[in-house]
């Protein structure tokens, strides 16, 4: 199973059709660069290492604006209704598609309300499992879920982002229940499932390795690892994680 989160910058669609003129020019005034993701998470990382350099080039000053809630639609919705004069740009994961094929009446068209300026990465996620369930492996895990059907939940950062779609498609294949427990972002949904309040959590690996701990004790430290990753790739921080093929 190779799930990544795509991170992307895009803009009005209308930018595009007045690009020769703004090119030149850009930008004539602040820029705030929109984030649909809580502070701390992946998708916020990303931008605000890359349009630090960007702002130091163009010598003006980029904001990096957060705005969590609705499932990534707060944020995306701001940007699609903003002016389409350059100076607003929405940084989103594969959400920006995925969300309105699953959520209803989503207040904008990514095709038509948006124009695409640059991918900015790929980010692997990791499986992280709290350390309160005394689990050490996929097997252990799935074993435990079908035990007790419906007993397992798993955080996600809103409905049809990565981590959600990447735990329903593990869940589906493995063939057990489990309950959504949806999050603003990444920085919340690691913090409750290493406090136990939630059992299982597609990570973005930049935010689970090293994962912070706040107990002592080899054993539970070690618990807290990454138990498989959604990449072929490896760091070699995550090098005892497996992966997960479709």
């Amino acid at each position: 199973m190779r799930m990544l989160a795509r991170l992307m910058a895009v803009a009005c669609s209308a930018l595009a059709l007045a690009a020769p003129a703004w090119a030149q020019a850009w930008p004539t005034k602040t820029v705030r660069v929109i984030v649909p993701y809580a502070p701390g998470s992946a998708t916020d990382i990303v931008p605000r290492t890359v349009f630090e350099q960007v702002a130091a080039q163009v010598g003006h000053t980029i904001l990096i604006d957060n705005r969590p809630g609705g499932g990534t639609t707060v944020g995306t919705s701001a940007v699609a209704k903003s002016d389409p004069d350059g100076h607003t740009i929405l940084v989103h994961s594969n959400a920006l598609v995925t969300t309105p094929a699953i959520q209803a009446n989503i207040p904008y068209d990514p095709v038509r309300d948006f124009s695409a300026i640059t991918p900015l990465g790929n980010v692997p996620l990791v499986l992280v499992i709290s350390p309160d369930k005394q689990i050490g492996t996929l097997k252990e895990l799935v074993a435990a879920a079908k035990a007790k059907p419906g007993s397992i939940n798993y955080a996600a950062a809103g409905i049809g982002t990565p981590p959600h779609l990447t735990m329903e498609r593990f869940r589906l294949a493995a063939g057990f229940e489990g309950q959504l427990v949806p999050f603003k972002g990444a920085p919340e949904a690691l913090t409750e499932v290493i406090t136990g309040r939630v059992d299982v959590y597609f990570c973005p690996m930049r935010r689970a390795i090293p994962i912070p701990i706040s107990t002592s004790g080899s054993e539970r430290s070690c618990r807290n690892r990454p138990r498989a990753t959604s990449s072929a790739r490896f760091t070699r921080k995550s090098q005892r994680c497996g992966t997960m093929r479709a």
